[in-house]
């Protein structure tokens, strides 16, 4: 990773996430369980950084500075070694040697059981969700990055050809090897990676003996409460104006991911944006965003994603929320206060 550790105490003020508001107390706390007498003051340090182009950070409850230190540069470590595999930017991540070749050879652990996940996932969504929406997603970010881009998009032809090359069913996965069947195909997950790198890094931690710990890597995972019993407190914005929250949501322990379309704009407007719906050709709405409370961070990422590219969730989201034991906050154009979805 190149940003720089950071092991000081939280202040007051931890910020806003890319799509979630994280409103954390920062009082140090004695530890339980220890005699007024032999009191250890556990405080909280936090690290801020980049992991897989998503604002950051990590939280954790210790006795001392150095302990702190080590953990997250451990954690560090371990971000980084799963970035050079599920990164895009990085041209040799095995991500990006799957991509470039369409098949890769004795692949990481990892990326075959992520990649396994998502495919599943498709399966279940008959498509919706598909993490081979990759070429469809690069045709309109490069299209909008071009010099006086055509307002309306990329060309029809164009669309349908990269749409030709998105299909879940075409990829196979085994611990020996991944192929596209397909020529030209390629892969996407950053819409479950990072929850996926959330719980790797919220296990490490505890193997570790960290437990009043809060890991945000694009999405949020909770290792218990704070050390005073308190439970971490979320902030969900309005998707058209993230300086109001439309809840706050106490989250003791699991994971909680949002997805909404302003994330990323393509283009002003926001017709074009990072959710892209494969089957219908159409990015998400920008007035909807969808928060997802799940067992854990990779779940919750998917499910959010998910969540944001369904034509109708008010009908059909419940049924996916249920197969994984989730429930979800949804916000709409037509219940713009958010409700609640299980």
């Amino acid at each position: 990773m190149g940003d720089a550790m950071t092991t000081m105490p939280l202040g007051r003020s931890v910020g806003r996430r890319r799509v979630i508001s994280i409103l954390a107390a920062s009082a140090a706390l004695p530890l339980l369980g220890h005699s007024s007498r032999a009191t250890t003051t556990m405080e909280p340090f936090r690290w801020q950084g980049i992991v897989l182009g998503a604002a950051s950070d990590l939280t954790l409850y210790a006795p001392d500075r150095a302990q702190a230190a080590q953990a997250i540069e451990m954690s560090l470590a371990e971000i980084a070694r799963l970035e050079s595999i599920f990164s895009l930017h990085q041209a040799d991540s095995a991500l990006s040697q799957l991509n470039g070749t369409g098949r890769l050879d004795r692949p990481p652990f990892e990326l075959v059981e992520l990649l396994s996940r998502a495919l599943a996932l498709s399966a279940s969504s008959a498509g919706r969700f598909d993490p081979t929406v990759q070429p469809l997603w690069k045709l309109i970010a490069d299209h909008f990055a071009a010099p006086n881009a055509d307002p309306a998009g990329p060309a029809p032809s164009a669309l349908a050809a990269a749409r030709a090359l998105v299909d879940h069913s075409a990829v196979e996965v085994d611990p020996d090897a991944i192929v596209f069947r397909q020529p030209g195909m390629q892969v996407t997950l950053n819409g479950i990676a990072q929850g996926y790198i959330s719980d790797q890094i919220g296990e490490l931690l505890q193997t570790l003996g960290f437990r009043h710990t809060l890991v945000n890597l694009g999405e949020t995972l909770a290792i218990d409460r704070r050390p005073d019993g308190t439970a971490w407190r979320i902030g969900v914005p309005d998707p058209a104006d993230h300086a109001r929250l439309v809840t706050e949501i106490d989250l003791p322990t699991g994971a909680v991911a949002t997805s909404a379309g302003r994330g990323l704009l393509f283009e002003p407007s926001g017709r074009f944006n990072h959710i892209v719906d494969p089957e219908r050709l159409v990015c998400s709405d920008l007035d909807r965003s969808v928060t997802v409370l799940a067992s854990s961070a990779a779940v919750a990422d998917g499910l959010s994603t998910l969540g944001a590219l369904l034509p109708d969730p008010e009908r059909d989201y419940a049924s996916f929320l249920r197969q994984f034991g989730a429930r979800a906050y949804l916000v709409t154009r037509s219940a713009p206060s958010g409700t609640w979805l299980t």
